[in-house]
């Protein structure tokens, strides 16, 4: 039995929204939410509202502009899930606004505050922004110096795929995080043991639409084209970088050795110029004293 046509890697934005933004697979975004902020959550999410759905018409149309999802959960908590292919070079500060907005958002002026509930910026980011530590997760939180927050606002989950190595699958938040590393591997006629499951044969189903619909899969090469250049542009300005930072240190050391070469040649200059002085010291001295010689031979020729 032959596999899908073409392999598609759910990373892809347009993927990454049909799997949890379209109204057909609400109830996958809520086993994502639940499985990737279970622990954190009082009471498990039971149903959402699609604040930005995906449609049908723009998978045809190609116009996917808004690629996060927004959603609102049964106890009016806020979320945004967001994937991020490239590294932009101000994504964190990008995270924190996004936050900020969505939970500023939930009133309107002269509304009571009370009514602001907690809110989620998820993002997962196809690179490492976290060098000095090994962890793929992190909860990101406004805290005080004893770790205790004012009120339950929510807050920004960092995900880094990259560092998601996962060779087995315990818990269903590693289900999720596998597919997003490994979805564009997977062969739909022979999956492995952690894709059997409801919510995984379901995301395969978005993955097999794009890879047989004729209409999906020019969107998603579309989508991937777009993504390519990007990254190529990316390459393109971290080269850039490089060289201009090499050729300011090249700089630098050039400017640095000719201040060297300057000062080298500003005490030679005061050396020859001390030499100079000196060799004309002396021979002035040495005409004194010929002079002096000579009046005394004078004045002894006058007795």
């Amino acid at each position: 039995m032959p596999g899908m046509k073409h392999r598609i890697d759910p990373k892809v934005d347009c993927v990454f929204k049909a799997i949890l933004g379209s109204e057909d697979n609400r109830h996958l975004l809520v086993h994502f939410l639940n499985a990737i902020l279970g622990a954190e959550l009082p009471s498990p999410i039971i149903s959402v509202e699609l604040l930005n759905p995906a449609s049908d018409r723009e998978f045809i149309d190609h116009k996917m502009h808004i690629v996060d999802v927004k959603a609102r959960d049964n106890a009016a908590r806020l979320f945004q899930i967001e994937i991020q292919m490239a590294s932009e070079r101000d994504l964190r500060q990008r995270m924190v606004y996004c936050w900020t907005d969505l939970f500023a958002k939930q009133i309107q002026s002269g509304e009571r505050y009370l009514r602001l509930q907690p809110a989620y910026s998820i993002w997962l980011v196809n690179a490492v922004l976290t060098t000095h530590d090994p962890a793929p997760i992190h909860r990101y939180k406004i805290r005080d110096e004893s770790c205790q927050t004012l009120i339950e606002h929510g807050g920004i989950w960092l995900i880094e795929l990259k560092k998601c190595q996962l060779l087995e699958v315990a818990t269903e938040e590693q289900r999720w995080l596998k597919l997003f590393v490994e979805g564009d591997t997977l062969n739909d006629v022979d999956l492995p043991d952690w894709m059997h499951t409801p919510e995984m044969r379901k995301a395969m189903k978005v993955l097999q639409d794009f890879s047989e619909k004729e209409e999906n899969y020019h969107m998603y090469a579309s989508r991937l084209d777009y993504q390519r250049v990007q990254w190529a542009l990316e390459d393109d300005a971290r080269e850039s970088k490089a060289e201009a930072q090499k050729a300011l240190q090249e700089l630098e050391l050039f400017k640095s050795k000719a201040a060297q070469e300057v000062k080298k040649a500003k005490e030679e200059a005061k050396e020859e110029a001390r030499k100079l002085a000196a060799r004309q010291k002396e021979q002035a001295e040495q005409t004194i004293q010929a002079l002096q010689a000579e009046i005394a031979r004078l004045k002894s020729a006058l007795r």
